[in-house]
């Protein structure tokens, strides 16, 4: 089926376009009312492990705020859980993984499994998604990356440092490269079957990247994002965001990424210049901006425009959409890429 709306893709491409495509990070979420009346019926998990939930959730925002690409609701845990490893969701306090690994004998009780076994609730919510969108936009597809998956599984939650997860890595490298690789190899399985289910792009997204020096991020992170990359360039595009991976930016954009998120403290101007120039770059309004009046919004928007070029760019935010922005808000945001008519 041919897209209504394929801004997105051609910017992935390096197409010429009218204006930038936009989409928001976590755009199917919990400021939008009718995402919280769902969360209120089902747990998380329950919302990710139903097709008919993670669909409807999915197409939400395109009917609401109206971008130009839709991203699957699911979670990045899905695969530490399908390898094996406990994952819960609790009220208030986000990821917690009651046995976290902490040993090479722990790292060894990791396996790789079979993702269509493990994973096929993702699958038949892509497969669902895709019918509901009825090709009004493209829709992708994600995962975590191998050394944010690996912060989780070592920490047992979130943390402002993962210090425990960085002091494995140092005290235990062989054990940490072992579960690095497993992940590794699981979420390339995870997001070749994501393409054959039909999403039309994937993202990774490696959220704790910045807690890393830049030469412990070589060796821990980007090594295996790299091999995802490489695996998944020949049959989609791939898009890397890594939040406070400004220093890695020369390094990714010699990749085969099509495309790179960039957070909001670092400018379009370095971003550009870092990245060699020539990749096309996402991102970086700062989600919190989204609480400034609506006309302030529309005009940084503009001016986020103008510094990054209408080619070679997709409009989002710098990462998630928070909780409590209103929804007005975020259509303001989407609504002025499409009214953006260039300097």
């Amino acid at each position: 089926m041919s897209l209504k709306n394929d801004l997105f893709l051609k910017a992935l491409r390096n197409e010429t376009v009218e204006r930038p495509p936009v989409w928001m990070m976590r755009q199917a979420g919990r400021y939008l009312p009718e995402f919280r009346a769902i969360r209120d019926k089902y747990d998380f998990f329950t919302r990710c492990r139903t097709p008919e939930l993670a669909a409807e959730i999915t197409v939400q925002p395109i009917r609401i705020v109206q971008p130009d690409a839709a991203i699957l609701f699911s979670d990045i845990l899905v695969v530490p859980q399908a390898m094996g490893i406990e994952v819960l969701m609790k009220e208030n306090v986000g990821p917690f993984l009651p046995n976290p690994i902490r040993s090479a004998q722990d790292v060894e009780k990791v396996f790789v499994p079979d993702v269509q076994e493990t994973l096929g609730y993702v699958m038949d919510a892509i497969k669902l998604t895709k019918e509901m969108l009825n090709g009004e936009v493209p829709l992708i597809g994600f995962a975590g990356s191998p050394w944010t998956i690996f912060c989780y599984a070592v920490e047992g939650k979130g943390s402002k440092s993962f210090d425990t997860a960085k002091g494995f890595c140092f005290s235990q490298p062989e054990a940490a490269h072992a579960l690095l690789q497993k992940i590794t190899d699981t979420t390339i399985a995870y997001l070749k079957e994501k393409v054959k289910a039909g999403v039309d792009a994937v993202q990774i997204f490696d959220s704790w990247g910045g807690m890393l020096s830049p030469v412990d991020y070589q060796e821990f992170s980007w090594k295996y994002i790299n091999q995802i990359v490489e695996a998944l360039a020949p049959e989609t595009h791939v898009i890397v965001f890594g939040k406070g991976c400004w220093f890695a930016l020369g390094e990714m954009g010699r990749s085969k990424a099509s495309a790179l998120g960039v957070d909001w403290t670092c400018s379009a101007q370095n971003a550009r210049y870092l990245s060699g120039g020539r990749i096309t770059l996402q991102g970086n309004f700062d989600p919190s901006r989204l609480l400034s009046p609506i006309p302030v919004i529309k005009k940084m928007v503009h001016q986020m425009i103008d510094e990054f070029g209408k080619d070679n760019y997709i409009v989002n935010l710098g990462h998630g959409i928070l909780p409590n922005i209103p929804v007005d808000h975020a259509r303001a945001f989407i609504d002025a890429v499409k009214e953006y008519k260039g300097r």
